[in-house]
């Protein structure tokens, strides 16, 4: 990973899961021309790898050592994402409710989070960055140039998800997701380390019955603003 580059700007989106930040993101850097981290993502590619290696989710050390030496790049194709580990594309991997509970375990540990640090704010290049996550704002780029916290009620994001797992064929219960998403989103916000919560400089927007194009829009025109203002 290259030294980053801190005039660079960034767009900070956070939010819980299954607000729609990741599928915004993509959008983002893909109408802006700019560089991409879901640092969500990492943590699953943390999973993923751990997962592979047999290392469990609460062996700290263990996995604080592997988030260091990822070696990761994200891309922007057909309007999503495509995840690289290893020169591997494992984009399939990474949206199964076993490497999101793994994940979500692992991202509560300190030494993974230390871990990964150093690697999003080496994401920091020219021409600018989309990240997206749970403490882009408040902990890695506190100077974002705009800073969004989007959210919904854990109701549609259940739903989201149920369709998207339908979709791809899997046999889901709606009641369970419910449960799961208000179950991770405690431990999210609760975590002693960088927990889910809005940078106090941040956008609030609320995607429950907005579509993802009003929802883009909307941080375009923030941004605009944010440009006039500089």
């Amino acid at each position: 990973m290259k030294q980053a580059d801190h005039n660079v700007p960034v767009i900070a989106i956070d939010g819980p899961g299954g607000s729609g930040k990741g599928t915004i993101a993509a959008l983002l850097a893909e109408r802006l021309g700019w560089r991409l981290l879901d640092s969500g993502a990492l943590y699953r590619l943390v999973a993923v790898a751990a997962m592979d290696r047999g290392i469990a989710a609460d062996d700290e050390a263990a996995l604080g050592s592997l988030a260091a030496g990822l070696d990761v790049e994200f891309a922007v194709a057909d309007h999503g994402m495509v995840v690289w580990l290893d020169g591997r594309d494992i984009t399939s991997r990474l949206r199964s409710e076993e490497v999101s509970a793994f994940s979500s375990r692992a991202a509560a540990l300190p030494a993974v989070r230390a871990a990964l640090v150093h690697l999003q704010r080496g994401f920091l290049r020219p021409p600018g960055l989309v990240a997206d996550g749970r403490d882009m704002g408040t902990v890695i780029f506190p100077d974002a140039r705009l800073k969004i916290f989007l959210t919904a009620s854990a109701e549609a994001r259940a739903k989201r998800r149920h369709k998207q797992l339908k979709e791809k064929g899997e046999s889901v219960n709606l009641s369970r997701l419910f449960r799961e998403i208000k179950k991770r989103d405690d431990r999210d916000r609760s975590r002693a380390v960088s927990p889910l919560m809005a940078a106090p400089d941040a956008h609030l927007i609320d995607s429950t019955e907005l579509s993802i194009d009003e929802v883009l829009q909307k941080i375009l025109k923030l941004l605009e603003e944010s440009r006039a203002s500089l």
